[in-house]
């Protein structure tokens, strides 16, 4: 499998090890007294690969994540956060797929060899558009490396958005209480018959329609940040 060719013994661990990374984080949310309350799973129940997007706040993304996570789906994270002590840990074994965001020509030799990898094993992908955490109540404009990466494979996009943390993850003033976080998975985007020159139009629907969402999970409107911010390049 192409998306192992980093770490080949992942290939025989396949299926199992996702599953006892997933059971771990899954019980910090006791710890933590985090309730997360899901819709739209439904929507992930398509034939053939997709590419799942979400808006990330936090390290507590990964909690959600593993209560929906849907079944033969990678991640692709920044290299960086490989070096992120426990937290890198936990992705490398978790079968994350890291791309040198900084090396243009690695992150695109990755990205094709992923698009490819999707249509051969029937495989979904997980990438955060906003291309970091972001907790600052709002989303972050979209990079295009997703969408470029659905069109080209032409497989449909599912996005998902978690509602805010801010009314209980504060983590500048290092406040940390209990609290509910809503996911709601939407319909699926079709990519078919789309071309490069609609990525772009592409990423901003889809962007407008996950912030949207995510103002009314939070019970926030529109006017927190100011105006609406588009996709960036």
């Amino acid at each position: 499998m192409l998306l192992c060719v980093n770490a080949p013994w992942l290939c025989e661990l396949e299926g199992i090890q996702p599953r006892i990374i997933a059971n771990m984080v899954k019980t910090f949310k006791y710890i933590y007294g985090l309730r997360f309350e899901a819709t739209g799973l439904e929507n992930f129940q398509i034939e053939g690969p997709c590419v799942i997007v979400s808006n990330h706040q936090s390290i507590l993304d990964m909690m959600g994540l593993m209560e929906i996570l849907p079944d033969n789906c990678v991640q692709i994270g920044k290299k960086e956060l490989l070096y992120t002590g426990p937290v890198g840990l936990i992705m490398y074994l978790g079968g994350v797929i890291f791309i040198n965001r900084k090396s243009t020509s690695n992150a695109k030799t990755v990205m094709s060899g992923v698009a490819q990898t999707m249509l051969d094993e029937n495989v979904k992908v997980w990438i955060y558009p906003e291309g970091t955490r972001n907790g600052n109540g709002d989303l972050l404009p979209f990079k295009k490396g997703a969408f470029h990466l659905a069109v080209q494979a032409q497989v449909p996009i599912i996005p998902v958005v978690y509602s805010s943390f801010s009314s209980f993850y504060n983590p500048a003033k290092k406040l940390f209480i209990s609290g509910k976080i809503r996911v709601e998975v939407l319909q699926p985007i079709e990519t078919k018959g789309l071309k490069a020159e609609d990525v772009a139009d592409l990423t901003e629907r889809c962007y407008c329609t996950m912030r949207e969402t995510f103002f009314r999970l939070s019970g926030m409107t529109s006017e927190v940040n100011g105006s609406m911010q588009g996709p960036q390049q």
